[in-house]
């Protein structure tokens, strides 16, 4: 285990280029199954979360080249399936939520593929529905074993297209299902689709490697089956999540700063909403350029009324952001209300920003209340633990803007999410110091 040691109140100065997405990553990563030739993807970030990903696939036995800390080729030419019964594959899987991910491909091309219940974030329930659901229409047969929280999918005789409405639109299901459905027989259709950038990416990607998906970019994906894939070279875009998190340092801690080749065109609200927090910030090319601000004031409605910032499908805005936004509010002018539709559990954090001095009422798991101090009253530093990736970055970005020192425990769950983020900081002229127990 590990902290961060914070020296908070300091002005943060210059340039920084966001790491490459994680979520992009996870699944992509796991597309590499899908083809023996060799998939070479860039701009992979080096984080926890990624790095148990490839481990497992190195496991799996796909061979794979390291040409950089960012840069891997994959070869999926001699799996070792016996793996996935392992007891080992049941403690990897088993800790890391992007694993899900390994199911669709391996059940396309070897009729078969099994999970340990995944792990990650403890922000409420993640169910594994819509997922399974999709492979079943295609299909497959499922099986639980309720005992070892073991999940199957099997179909000896190959998958079959069909039309399917998706009970919601899961990013990862989305995903799962795309590479299920790419080595089927005949035409799949997946109505209620996610159409993230990520998602985009994902069918980008595969229609380089031979597949056939039309619909890109919107909720109604056509998908007609191909015998089989090539290699090809991708690049994953560069992480809108950090993005955000860069934007919510900057405004906390009254800083000039420069986001640089944010891929703008894939950030949808990103901006606007941030905008409506009160915060500054222009698009020069494909950067970010953020002034220094001693205030910023958050949008009424046109009628005068209090501002809601919630979350929704793409093209609405991230929950993953949100806790970003809650941490801004509370230095902003005015009040806002953050409702985090999704996961029940994600704003639970929020009593250490209370502890802080924050002014926040927790209405309810989903919604909380932020009523801003107007930089008149500073968030004081404390001693607090990182509950998930997410919350993580936001209690950091409290304590960058915070009076006195922090430390903040479990900082793992930062790792997961967020590359080298001390030195990175630290280039910038954060005070900022990892101490190992």
């Amino acid at each position: 285990m590990a902290s961060f040691k914070i020296e908070g109140g300091h002005q943060l100065n210059g340039s920084i280029t966001p790491q490459g997405a994680k979520n992009e990553a996870l699944q992509v990563i796991c597309a590499v199954l899908l083809t023996p030739e060799k998939v070479r993807i860039d701009n992979i970030p080096n984080i926890i979360d990624v790095n148990k990903l490839i481990f497992i696939l190195g496991e799996l036995g796909v061979k794979i080249e390291k040409h950089s800390v960012n840069s891997y080729t994959f070869q999926a030419d001699d799996i070792n399936l016996q793996y996935l019964e392992s007891a080992d594959f049941k403690r990897d899987g088993s800790s890391l939520r992007g694993s899900i991910m390994i199911v669709g491909p391996l059940l396309a091309r070897f009729g078969r593929g099994y999970i340990p219940r995944p792990g990650g974030d403890k922000i409420g329930r993640r169910r594994l529905d819509t997922h399974f659901e999709g492979f079943i229409r295609l299909g497959a047969k499922f099986r639980y074993n309720r005992e070892e929280y073991f999940y199957g999918v099997e179909a000896e005789n190959g998958l079959t297209g069909t039309n399917m409405l998706l009970d919601e639109a899961s990013v990862t299901g989305t995903a799962n299902i795309i590479m299920a459905a790419v080595l089927a027989k005949g035409t799949t259709t997946i109505y209620n689709a996610a159409c993230e950038p990520y998602i985009q990416q994902l069918s980008k990607m595969l229609n380089s490697m031979g597949a056939k998906i039309g619909g890109v970019g919107s909720n109604l994906l056509t998908i007609e089956g191909v015998d089989s894939l090539g290699g090809c070279l991708h690049r994953v875009l560069p992480d809108m999540i950090e993005i955000g998190s860069w934007i919510g340092m900057a405004a906390m801690t009254q800083s000039e700063l420069t986001i640089k080749n944010v891929s703008w065109d894939d950030l949808g609200q990103i901006p606007d909403v941030f905008k409506k927090l009160g915060i500054q910030l222009e698009r020069r090319e494909d950067d970010i350029y953020i002034p220094q601000q001693d205030s910023y004031e958050i949008q009424t409605y046109i009628d005068g009324s209090v501002l809601t910032v919630a979350d929704a499908p793409w093209p609405g805005f991230t929950p993953d952001l949100l806790s970003i936004v809650l941490v801004v509010a509370t230095q902003a002018k005015g009040t806002v209300l953050v409702h985090q539709k999704m996961f029940e559990s994600r704003l639970f954090f929020v009593d250490k920003l209370i502890d802080m001095g924050a002014k926040v009422i927790l209405s309810d798991p989903h919604r909380a209340v932020v009523i801003g101090h107007n930089r008149q009253s500073q968030l004081k530093a404390t001693k607090m633990t990182s509950p998930d990736i997410r919350a993580g970055i936001s209690l950091l970005i409290a304590a960058l803007s915070a009076k006195g020192t922090s430390i903040i425990n479990n900082i793992e769950q930062i790792d997961r999410g967020y590359e080298d983020i001390e030195n990175r900081l630290r280039s910038l002229g954060a005070k900022i110091e990892r101490i190992k127990d």
